[in-house]
């Protein structure tokens, strides 16, 4: 493949980073870590500050641009972009079941756990070594935000800022108060859905029952489930998807040998929206984000506990759920379930490693600017905020002209806006 290409005005430069993969033991197994540096073709030999990118997730690659726009042509003015594949993703050396199929389940786990936020910025951290940068700046998207306090914790001498859009965590709330609060926002988000298409409820419950009385398979053979067909409200805390979801959800049926069945149309849009099956770090490690030194023991499952009316009967009102991960995927989907005991090893660990330093956030010199959803359904806003109150020379834009992907429905505004918020932080003009 070739190293470089240049589309427009752009150059695009492919790097790949031999790592380690366990830190702890450094001349042992390495990986591979891709990043595609992307910088303004009229200026590509000025010596431009860098920008390194942290896509949300976990378990997803960096974005493949296409064209100079989004929040990428505002960073363009002023940066040297690098998106990085996170370890596990893209065409850093790759996780799925296809590649862990000749380890054992304890074996799986213990590879696994090596692929959160601490391993991801440490590859950061040895990237930028390597490339001879001083210092750069992060943007980090919803979990990329998690990963950017991780670096700001650890490595704070390397940033020279930090961007963050709908993604500050909590820095010492369990899993369970994670997914009490989301749980809650899920709810809201479903009141809405609901009140903007009210017709749209007897078709959820229609699917639903005929989901409950037939085996019904997706293209990939797998049985489709109330449950899974649930899922598909992780939608809902994105903009503009409400339109687009009751359009899905009004040519579900079509009429086949005399009778209503689930059009091939709307069962292979249902396992397009299953995006763990090909990127299964966002299943099997999700709630590990939420882990330090604690197990979370399949924490969004035992607290739907508390929430009864996510649990469909007929006759009942339907709601979906949202982003959490539940121990029967990995019974149902099919390319989770040779994952499924090592998932279980890890819900059950306890041995996490501090993903944030408290005390080195709380000492913290380098401009933090944050994009703070007042509504956001992913990442609860009074956690935010809660965070940022102990961290020094950081500042919120909270806004509820955006939902969690603020930075995909206008990412040149939305960085503008933290840039200059950044530069506030530092007394720049």
């Amino acid at each position: 493949m070739q190293t470089s290409f240049i589309d427009g005005d752009v150059l695009y430069r492919q790097h790949i980073f031999e790592v380690p993969l366990d830190y702890s033991q450094p001349d042992a197994q390495t990986i591979s870590v891709f990043a595609r540096e992307v910088v303004d073709l009229g200026r590509q030999n000025e010596e431009l500050p860098w920008l390194v990118y942290f896509q949300g997730g976990p378990g997803f690659p960096s974005p493949r641009p296409d064209s100079r726009s989004g929040w990428l042509k505002r960073a363009l003015k002023q940066y040297r972009v690098l998106l990085l594949d996170q370890r596990g993703t893209g065409n850093s050396t790759v996780i799925s079941h296809q590649t862990l199929a000749h380890l054992s389940a304890s074996e799986q786990a213990d590879y696994l756990s090596l692929f959160r936020a601490d391993n991801i910025v440490r590859d950061a951290e040895t990237i930028r070594v390597k490339l001879g940068v001083k210092q750069w700046a992060t943007l980090g998207q919803s979990f990329g935000g998690f990963c950017s306090l991780t670096y700001l914790s650890f490595f704070p001498q390397s940033l020279s800022r930090a961007y963050i859009t709908g993604g500050v965590p909590s820095l010492i709330r369990h899993a369970d108060e994670v997914y009490q609060a989301t749980y809650q926002r899920v709810q809201d988000k479903n009141v809405a859905f609901f009140a903007q298409f009210p017709s749209a409820q007897a078709q959820c419950q229609k699917i639903a029952d005929h989901l409950l009385d037939n085996d019904v398979r997706l293209p990939n053979g797998q049985r489709f489930t109330v449950e899974q067909f649930q899922m598909i409200g992780i939608n809902l805390g994105r903009s503009s998807a409400n339109v687009p979801m009751y359009y899905l959800l009004e040519e579900a049926f079509v009429e086949a040998n005399g009778k209503e069945t689930l059009s091939y149309g709307f069962l292979n849009a249902m396992l397009a929206e299953q995006s763990y099956q090909t990127n299964p770090i966002y299943a099997i490690l999700h709630e590990s984000i939420y882990c330090q030194h604690t197990a979370s023991n399949w924490s969004a499952h035992r607290v739907r506990d508390s929430f009864p009316q996510f649990n469909y009967h007929k006759g009942e009102t339907f709601y979906f759920t949202g982003e959490m991960v539940y121990p029967w995927m990995f019974e149902q989907f099919k390319c989770l379930q040779p994952l499924q005991d090592a998932a279980n090893l890890l819900a059950k660990r306890t041995d996490w490693n501090d993903l944030y330093d408290v005390k080195a956030l709380a000492n913290n010199t380098v401009p933090v600017a944050c994009a703070v959803y007042a509504e956001d359904m992913y990442v609860e806003m009074q956690y935010s905020l809660e965070t940022l109150k102990e961290i020094p020379n950081s500042k919120a834009w909270i806004t509820n002209e955006y939902e969690h992907n603020g930075l995909r429905a206008d990412g040149e505004r939305i960085l503008d806006r933290l840039i200059q918020l950044a530069d506030s932080v530092a007394n720049l003009p």
